[in-house]
């Protein structure tokens, strides 16, 4: 077996383990990477100051082929520590200054598709429940949902969480509770989307009738839920392949570019599926 790839996550373990969405990327890159001899070695970590140490760690053991950089941030440091350190790396993400082969989903374009179609069944004011607006693609969907409403000449409300149902479920209620005329939103992970739904059913909002609801990742627990949730879908695994293939690349010396994986498309269910437009 050849070293493994690294990845680490500063994640809460519980909001971890009860979300899809990583094991399904993992999959997807071990599929690619596995008949080459490389897993993927997975770290949970508390801090951003932990992973900069875990990277030392790894080149000094020699215990990685390279590592796989997620969650990027505004003006983030890792891209440029892992170039000193000589680690080979893929970015998962937006592109970065760095030189570095970055594989990215456009989740620009994805708001945009679940804002516009909540738009044109009517809503007339709409809350997105984002993850956290220091990771970019958090602030990139944001950005995009405020901007798709402003065309559409309907009113934005913005809330955010950390991606766990719990997170989902209190900043729907505080939303809806402090402006009772949203009839839909939109969250950043299933999970959310799901406490989203708890916080109707507290409410006595009926889903879609009285507020429709956006899922992200389209996760089985998105679709088992009841009523089903619509959601902005990708096959994750297939990004998993394309960012595993990246980084062999990476790994036997090819130029930096920037990969960008298939396009999302809106999954339409029950949850924002209304039998009349709203009025």
């Amino acid at each position: 077996m050849q070293p493994p790839i690294g990845l680490a996550l500063v994640r809460d373990t519980e909001i971890l383990g009860a979300e899809p969405y990583f094991h399904d990327l993992i999959v997807g890159i071990e599929e690619a990477t596995m008949p080459e001899g490389h897993s993927v070695l997975l770290r949970v970590l508390a801090s951003r100051a932990d992973e900069e140490r875990l990277y030392r760690s790894w080149v000094n053991a020699g215990a990685v082929a390279g590592v796989l950089l997620v969650d990027i941030e505004e003006d983030d440091p890792r891209p440029a520590l892992t170039i000193e350190l000589g680690l080979p790396t893929v970015v998962v993400g937006p592109p970065v200054p760095e030189s570095l082969m970055t594989v990215w989903t456009d989740d620009d374009a994805a708001m945009r598709i679940a804002a516009q179609y909540l738009i044109a069944q009517g809503h007339r004011e709409i809350l997105h429940v984002g993850g956290p607006t220091h990771i970019r693609h958090s602030l990139s969907r944001r950005n995009s949902f405020s901007q798709s409403c402003d065309d559409g000449n309907v009113v934005a409300r913005l809330a955010t969480g950390d991606y766990s149902r719990a997170s989902g479920e209190a900043a729907t209620a505080a939303a809806l509770a402090e402006h009772p005329d949203i009839t839909a939103a939109v969250y950043d992970s299933d999970l959310m989307a799901l406490g989203g739904l708890d916080a109707a059913g507290a409410a006595q909002r009926e889903v879609p009738g009285s507020l429709a609801i956006i899922a992200w990742d389209d996760s089985i627990q998105a679709q088992l839920s009841t009523p089903p949730l619509s959601a902005i879908a990708r096959d994750t695994r297939a990004v998993g392949r394309l960012i595993g293939e990246a980084m062999l690349d990476v790994i036997d010396g090819a130029r930096a570019d920037v990969r960008h994986a298939a396009d999302a498309a809106l999954r339409v269910r029950r949850s924002s599926d209304r039998d009349e437009p709203v009025t």
